[in-house]
C-alpha cells in the first residue's frame, strides 16, 4: 500500500533544504578529500601510484555514469526514498573504505560509495525544485549551488587535518556519523512527494550507462595511457568515439520509442534549461581545472604543505558561503541572468589575476586577493545558474532535469581534469625542458626551476579562463523569467501512485 504523501501545508522547505545540503556536502567532499591522502594510502597499503589513483577514478566513474538514470529513479520511486537508499549505501561503503586491508578492496568500496552518491545527488536538486515555489527558489538554489563550490575546497583541508590528527582511514569513517545524522534528519524533514508511474526504459538505461562509461573512462584515464593504446587494438580515442556513438544511439532511441523515455527530450524545449545545462559544463570544467595548477604552484614553488595550500582557498570558501543568502534574495527579486553572467566573468577575472601574480617572489598575502574575487564569483554563479535553469522545469521531470544538469557538471569536471593535466605537462616541458621536467620530485623545487614552473602553471590557467568565458557568453542567451504571478502552492501534476 503506498505511503501517504506529505501535506504541502506541513512541508518545512528550509529544514528540508539544510538536511539535503548536509548529505550533498558530504558526497562532494569525497570527490576531493582523497587527493591529499593518496601518498599515505599508497604507503599504508603497500601499493603503487597507478593503483592508488584508481581509488579516486573509481569513485568519479561510479558517481558520474549513473546520474541520468538515478535522476529518473527519483521521479519513478520518489526522491526521498531514493535519497535515503543512496545515503545508506554511501555510509556502509564509507565504512568499508576505512576498513579496507588492500588497495583492491578500497577501489571496490569506492565504486559503491560513488554509486551511493549518484543515487543521492539528483534527488537533492529535484526536491528543492518541487518544494520551493519558482519565485522563492532562488535563495534555496543559491545555498545548494554554493555547497557544490565550497565542498570541493573544504575536502583537501579536512583531509589534511584528519590525516595529521588521526589516520587516513578517518577521511572515510567520518562519513558514518554524518550519514546517520543526515538519515534521521531526512526522515523527519524531507517530505514524501508524489511519484510518477513511469515504466523504466531498460534499453535507455543500458545505452546511457555504456555510453557514459566509455566516454568518461576514456577522458578520465586518457593521460595514464598517453592517449594511445589501452589493450590490443583498443585505444583511448576508439573508446571515446564508440562512447559517443552509443550516446547518439541513446538519444535516437529516446526520440523514436513509443513508451516513456529515460530522458524525455521535451525537457530541452525549455530554452533556459538547455542554455543552463550547456553553461554548467563550462563551470565544471573551469572550477576543476583551475585548482590543480594552483596546488602545484603553492607546494612546489612556494613550499607550502598540502593543508597550507588548501587554506589559500579559504577566502573563496568563506565569501561564497557568506554571500549565498544575499545573492539568493537578489535572484528571487530580480533577474538572475545578469548575476550569472557577472559571476562567470568574475571567475575569469580571478584566474587572470592569478596568472599575473603567480611567481616565486609574490607575497603570499597578495595571492589571497584572487581567491576573494573567486569567492564573490562563486556566489554569483552557482545559485543563479541552477535557479534560472530549473525555473520552468515541470514537476514530473524534476528528477530527469536534475540528472541531466548534474551529469553535465560532472562531465565538465572530467574534461577539465584531463585537459589541464595534459596542458600542464606540455607547458612544464616547454618552460623547463624535458630533462628538468622529468627530474622533478616531491617537495619544493630547486630555486633555478621555480620561475619556469610558476610561468607554466600560470599559462595553464589560461585554459579554464577561455572555457569560462565561453560559459559567460552562453548566459547571454538566457530568456527572461516570466513575471511574478503570485504565491505558488507546492503541488505536482496528477499521478497514479505515491511514495
Amino acid at each position: 500500500m503506498p505511503k501517504k504523501i506529505t501535506d504541502p501545508a506541513e512541508i518545512r522547505p528550509w529544514a528540508a533544504l539544510w538536511t539535503l545540503v548536509l548529505g550533498f556536502f558530504m558526497i562532494l567532499i569525497d570527490t576531493t578529500i582523497v587527493s591529499v591522502a593518496n601518498p599515505t594510502i599508497m604507503q599504508s597499503l603497500n601499493t603503487d601510484m597507478t593503483a592508488t589513483l584508481w581509488a579516486t577514478s573509481a569513485y568519479l566513474l561510479a558517481y558520474a555514469v549513473p546520474l541520468l538514470i538515478t535522476g529518473r529513479l527519483g521521479d519513478r520511486f520518489g526522491p526521498r526514498r531514493v535519497y535515503l537508499i543512496g545515503l545508506t549505501v554511501f555510509a556502509l561503503s564509507s565504512l568499508a573504505c576505512g576498513l579496507s586491508p588492500t588497495i583492491e578492496a578500497l577501489v571496490v568500496a569506492r565504486v559503491f560509495q560513488g554509486f551511493g552518491a549518484a543515487l543521492m545527488t539528483p534527488q537533492t536538486m529535484a526536491i528543492i525544485t518541487r518544494i520551493f515555489a519558482p519565485r522563492e527558489r532562488g535563495q534555496a538554489m543559491a545555498v545548494w549551488g554554493i555547497t557544490a563550490g565550497v565542498a570541493t575546497l573544504v575536502g583537501p583541508i579536512l583531509g589534511g587535518f584528519l590525516i595529521d590528527a588521526v589516520s587516513w582511514e578517518w577521511i572515510f569513517f567520518i562519513n558514518v556519523p554524518v550519514a546517520i545524522v543526515g538519515f534521521v534528519l531526512a526522515l523527519k524533514y524531507v517530505p514524501r512527494l508524489e511519484t510518477h508511474a513511469n515504466r523504466l526504459d531498460w534499453l535507455g538505461v543500458v545505452l546511457s550507462a555504456v555510453g557514459m562509461f566509455l566516454v568518461v573512462f576514456g577522458i578520465q584515464e586518457g593521460e595514464n595511457f598517453n592517449w594511445g593504446q589501452i589493450w590490443g587494438p583498443i585505444s583511448v580515442w576508439l573508446l571515446i568515439g564508440v562512447g559517443f556513438v552509443v550516446l547518439g544511439l541513446f538519444v535516437w532511441w529516446q526520440h523514436v520509442q513509443k513508451g516513456q523515455p529515460l530522458l524525455p527530450l521535451r525537457i530541452f524545449r525549455d530554452r533556459n534549461f538547455s542554455v543552463g545545462t550547456s553553461t554548467i559544463v563550462t563551470v565544471g570544467f573551469a572550477v576543476t581545472s583551475m585548482s590543480m595548477p594552483l596546488m602545484f604552484f603553492f607546494q612546489l614553488v612556494r613550499g607550502l604543505t598540502p593543508t597550507q595550500s588548501a587554506l589559500m582557498m579559504v577566502p573563496m570558501a568563506v565569501i561564497s558561503a557568506g554571500l549565498a543568502r544575499p545573492i539568493g534574495i537578489l535572484i528571487d527579486r530580480g533577474d538572475p541572468r545578469r548575476i550569472a553572467t557577472v559571476g562567470l566573468l568574475l571567475v575569469a577575472g580571478g584566474m587572470l589575476l592569478y596568472f599575473a601574480l603567480l611567481g616565486p617572489n609574490t607575497p603570499v598575502l597578495l595571492l589571497l586577493i584572487p581567491s576573494a574575487i573567486l569567492g564573490v564569483a562563486n556566489a554569483c554563479m552557482w545559485g543563479p545558474l541552477s535557479a534560472i535553469t530549473t525555473f520552468n522545469l515541470p514537476m514530473d521531470l524534476a528528477g530527469a532535469g536534475s540528472g541531466v544538469y548534474n551529469t553535465s557538471r560532472q562531465v565538465g569536471a572530467v574534461l577539465g581534469s584531463a585537459s589541464i593535466t595534459a596542458l600542464m605537462a606540455s607547458r612544464i616541458s616547454a618552460e623547463l625542458g624535458a630533462g628538468d621536467a622529468a627530474s622533478m620530485a616531491g617537495g619544493q623545487l630547486p630555486e633555478p626551476l621555480r620561475e619556469g614552473f610558476a610561468l607554466a602553471m600560470g599559462q595553464s590557467l589560461l585554459l579554464p579562463v577561455a572555457v569560462i568565458a565561453v560559459g559567460a557568453a552562453l548566459t547571454l542567451l538566457f530568456a527572461p523569467r516570466p513575471p511574478r504571478t503570485g504565491p505558488v502552492r507546492v503541488t505536482a501534476p496528477p499521478v497514479s501512485s505515491a511514495e
